[in-house]
């Protein structure tokens, strides 16, 4: 995979043919894992601890990649221009106000609806893309959105448990999907300004410096309001940095993907990930499969599947 990225570093778009759909993939699988990770993390270091975790042990590995990549292609940093911040700045924002949304929503009560309303992310971004970057989507490829995040809904949903039982959760749930897809537009739309022949600099240059920005937004938020908890990541270092490596590597990924095709295809494809936790949930940890479940399942995999062929 990687002297196939190296291979095709150099060439446009139109040049990549399926290379997106496997990075998402690759990059769903790691973010799998590093939701694992997290999960352990947040016993000790609290959800907020474990979240920014990400960002903050994830930049220095995201600085080595783009190293990697310079020594790779021979090429020297970008030089972007005022659209670059600006599109970089929303997609960094945006993904730390959709966690915070996100962490907000699962803190009610109604943690699967507002779950299941965070997953129209990609159905919200299919909009976005289409209003802001001009990415207009076939009809064969929207059916496959609707499906596959109906798919991840019918997943989310719990017997006797109404969508709109809760209004404060769905809200929350709603608006942590809006700003979840805001950041994949802002995120592709500075990937895209840079303008840049190689697609593996432009994503990995674009990636570093939003780990960056979110790690000094977030240290600084943290070191105003509650500094213990960054001597509390300090002191849990060792387990913080697979966490790390994985984020870093897992939005690496992402946003090459992001470079070579719309953000509402990378996300929709991106939806298996439920289907690895799915998958996790049986053979590690041993909870069975329900039918509602299976029926979700069945339909993520008809989504996908039909997102591939109509690309």
């Amino acid at each position: 995979m990687l002297a196939t990225v190296a291979a095709t570093a150099g060439l446009g778009m139109t040049d990549t043919g399926w290379l997106w759909a496997a990075f998402t993939l690759i990059a769903a699988l790691a973010q799998t894992a590093r939701n694992a990770m997290q999960r352990e993390l947040t016993a000790t270091l609290g959800t907020v601890g474990a979240t920014h975790v990400r960002f903050l042990f994830g930049f220095p590995f995201a600085i080595l990649f783009l190293i990697g990549v310079l020594l790779v292609t021979g090429r020297s940093l970008p030089r972007p221009g005022l659209m670059f911040w600006l599109w970089l700045l929303d997609g960094a924002g945006a993904q730390v106000l959709a966690t915070a949304l996100m962490l907000a929503a699962m803190g009610e009560r109604s943690f699967v609806v507002a779950y299941a309303y965070i997953k129209t992310e990609p159905v919200q971004i299919a909009a976005f893309g289409l209003i802001f970057l001009g990415d207009a989507l076939s009809l064969p490829i929207g059916v496959a959105i609707v499906i596959a995040t109906a798919g991840v809904m019918v997943m989310s949903m719990r017997p006797g448990v109404s969508l709109l039982a809760d209004l404060r959760p769905v809200l929350l749930g709603v608006g942590g999907g809006t700003m979840f897809a805001l950041s994949a537009i802002g995120y592709r739309g500075a990937i895209l300004s840079l303008d840049n022949p190689s697609f593996l600099l432009a994503a990995t240059f674009t990636v570093t410096l939003g780990l960056v920005l979110q790690a000094a937004l977030l240290s600084l938020y943290l070191a105003l309001r509650d500094a213990e908890v960054l001597r509390t990541i300090a002191r849990a270092w060792r387990p913080s940095l697979f966490a790390g490596f994985m984020g870093a590597f897992a939005s690496e990924f992402w946003f090459l993907a992001f470079a070579l095709t719309t953000a509402a295809n990378v996300r929709t494809l991106g939806l298996i990930e439920v289907l690895f936790a799915q998958l996790v949930s049986v053979f590690i940890f041993g909870q069975r499969t329900t039918p509602r479940e299976a029926l979700g399942i069945v339909l993520v995999v008809l989504g996908v599947m039909l997102l591939l062929w109509a690309t």
